[in-house]
Formats: C-alpha cells, sequence, structure tokens
C-alpha cells in the first residue's frame, strides 16, 4: 500500500511538471491537507460523543441487557457463542456500534467477540463458523446511524449530511442480509474439518 501511494504522489509530480502545472499540484497538496485537518477535528467530536455513549452503555448494564435481548439471535447466528455471556455481549455490543455507524468503537468490541470465540473454537489452526458469521457481519456493515459518514460530511461542508440516512440504510440492510445468508449457506457447503474427519471414520 506505501508503494501504490508513494508512486501516484511521484507520479503526480512528474506530470504536474511535465505539463507545467506543478504549482497546481503543490497547491492541491496544501489544499487537501488543510482540509484533512478540518475534517478530522470535526470528526472528533461526534465520535467522542458516541464513544462516550457506548461507555455509558457498557458501565450501566444497557450493554449486558442488549446481550440478553439478541440472545434468541446469537444462538440461531452463533451457535458456539449461544451460552457465552462475554462473546455474546461483544456481539451485541460490536452490533450496536456498526449500527450507529462507529467503525471504531466496534473494532475492538469485535477483537474481544473474537478471542472469546476463539476460546471455544475447536480447531484453533482453522476459524469456527461463529467466527466467520462474525467476519461477514462487520464486513457488511449494517448501519442504523452512520454517525461518522455525517460527521464526515458535516465538516466538508455539505449542506444536508443527513440524507445519506435513507440510501445508507437500504444498501447495508441489503448487504448484512446477504453476508448472513451466504455465511450460513458456505457452512453447510464447507462443514468443519473435524466434522469431516468424524463422518468418514
Amino acid at each position: 500500500m506505501n508503494f501504490i501511494w508513494s508512486f501516484l504522489i511521484i507520479l503526480s509530480f512528474v506530470i504536474g511538471a511535465m505539463n507545467g502545472k506543478l504549482s497546481d499540484v503543490v497547491n492541491a497538496i496544501l489544499s487537501g491537507a488543510e482540509t484533512s485537518v478540518t475534517v478530522a477535528i470535526g470528526l472528533c467530536g461526534v465520535m467522542v460523543f458516541w464513544l462516550g455513549i457506548m461507555k455509558i452503555a457498557e458501565k450501566s448494564g444497557i450493554a449486558e441487557m442488549i446481550a440478553r435481548l439478541l440472545k434468541p439471535v446469537a444462538k440461531f447466528l452463533f451457535k458456539d457463542a449461544a451460552h457465552n455471556e462475554n462473546a455474546v455481549s461483544n456481539i451485541a455490543m460490536n452490533f450496536s456500534a456498526n449500527a450507529l455507524g462507529l467503525a471504531n468503537a466496534a473494532t475492538p468490541m469485535g477483537i474481544k467477540a473474537m478471542e472469546e470465540l476463539q476460546k471455544m473454537n475447536k480447531d484453533k489452526e482453522s476459524a469456527s463458523d461463529s467466527m466467520c458469521m462474525l467476519l461477514a457481519m462487520n464486513t457488511a456493515g449494517f448501519q442504523l446511524i452512520p454517525a461518522t459518514v455525517i460527521a464526515i460530511l458535516a465538516a466538508a461542508g455539505c449542506k444536508n449530511p443527513t440524507e445519506i440516512i435513507v440510501p445508507t440504510l437500504l444498501v447495508t440492510c441489503f448487504a448484512f442480509v446477504t453476508a448472513i445468508l451466504t455465511a450460513k449457506i458456505m457452512q453447510k457447503i464447507f462443514p468443519p474439518q473435524k466434522e469431516n474427519e468424524v463422518n468418514n471414520g
């Protein structure tokens, strides 16, 4: 990735110099740097607010309550984790953070959930069905409120940043359902290796 970015930067300078527009390239770099700082500062406020909300939910027991509500769903989607409260809780909070568009907040919860799932994984060399399901759900990235995108649009000067909510909801909902169905189908096509060994025996 570093090679690609370096190549693009060098190429832009070379082409700019060849066309006599090297000053425009430099101005674009400086303008982009200024915009990135503005967007980052604008994003900080929203991220701090939602991360605080998630922390309050964790400390107040709301996270545990959400985990209990999602337990029937977890039993179906995450059979390995159905009786592991820590795994279910982290999966629930990971899903909640993603639904609110807080990918940065969802990441540590997803990692904790993966660690719990790995503890229950019989084959430590391969990902379990539940681990694959969690990865598929995170990749799909269902978002009820795309807070991060809204914050970026607002910081960039968009007049109506919330108009992204409905399209994002429709697209991520479709992707989320598709990811779950695909993971379930793949579980049937490629059962765990140890089950195959038992059946062959």
